[in-house]
């Protein structure tokens, strides 16, 4: 089974895609639009993408190509996120004056930068991809901040374990499919609503969750891409697709003005 990642082998993504499908070929691609476009067109069998961490929160993103794409979450997964300072062999931490890595890893690790502010944080494509480049080329004054599986498979030495900001640092990850599909135990779902600017329309649109006493674990805005200074509203409620679910998104499309839904599936 082919599954597609944004990042590089040894990126935590790989390790969220090895974890969730055992066995499975991934396939590494540079950008996160890529993986939508492989997933869409069915050149792979799904994808795995984080969708938010407990430190830095949200991919925005991802969020935004969900709302966008033909494509339906299946499951959900959280990996403990364990961050690295790797440099080449014989590279010593005073030698360093940069360290790369994806921005979200580097927004994760603020506190090691304030300690060490000779150590300019340089955003990369990705947290593996940043090793692989200090690696391959040679570069004496600069680190990667990756997993450890990535000083293995690069042949990098760890100058520092552990180095973000708290240690209940987690990432939660997506498996996407083209096609919608709903597992057995589906506790959970994830939606995209928008709604008219007039009083009280957002307190209609939340009325209808708690009318049935369901409950929201997560709700956020983003900016409704094409009319500006409207948003969508992205949540996640603790149900599967039962009588009260469905009867709440038929309600929510009556005071709504866009209800999609993004994914049923078991709660990690």
């Amino acid at each position: 089974m082919k599954i597609a990642i944004q990042g590089e082998p040894g990126s935590f993504s790989y390790e969220a895609a090895q974890r969730m499908l055992p066995g499975c070929n991934i396939v590494p691609c540079a950008r996160s639009i890529e993986v939508f476009d492989r997933a869409e067109r069915g050149s792979v069998a799904a994808a795995v993408i984080p969708i938010e961490n407990s430190l830095a929160g949200s991919v925005s993103e991802h969020f935004d190509l969900l709302l966008a794409r033909k494509i339906f979450i299946e499951r959900e997964f959280r990996l403990r996120i364990v961050h690295n300072l790797i440099a080449p062999a014989g590279v010593k931490r005073g030698d360093l004056r940069r360290a790369y890595s994806h921005p979200v890893a580097l927004e994760q690790c603020r506190d090691f930068f304030r300690r060490n502010p000779k150590i300019e944080p340089t955003p990369f494509y990705d947290t593996a991809g940043s090793v692989k480049h200090v690696i391959h080329n040679e570069l004496r004054d600069s680190a990667g901040i990756a997993s450890a599986q990535a000083a293995k498979v690069y042949g990098g030495r760890i100058l520092a374990a552990g180095i973000e900001d708290d240690k209940r640092n987690l990432t939660r990850f997506f498996l996407i499919r083209k096609t919608r599909r709903i597992m057995p135990g589906a506790n959970k779902t994830s939606i995209a609503f928008s709604v008219k600017n007039t009083p009280g329309a957002l307190f209609k649109a939340l009325a209808v969750f708690a009318l049935r006493d369901i409950s929201l674990s997560k709700i956020e805005s983003r900016p409704l891409r094409g009319r500006p200074w409207e948003y969508v509203f992205y949540a996640d409620f603790v149900r599967g697709y039962d009588e009260a679910a469905r009867n709440a998104l038929r309600h929510l499309s009556e005071v709504a003005d866009l209800v999609k839904v993004l994914g049923i599936y078991p709660a990690a």
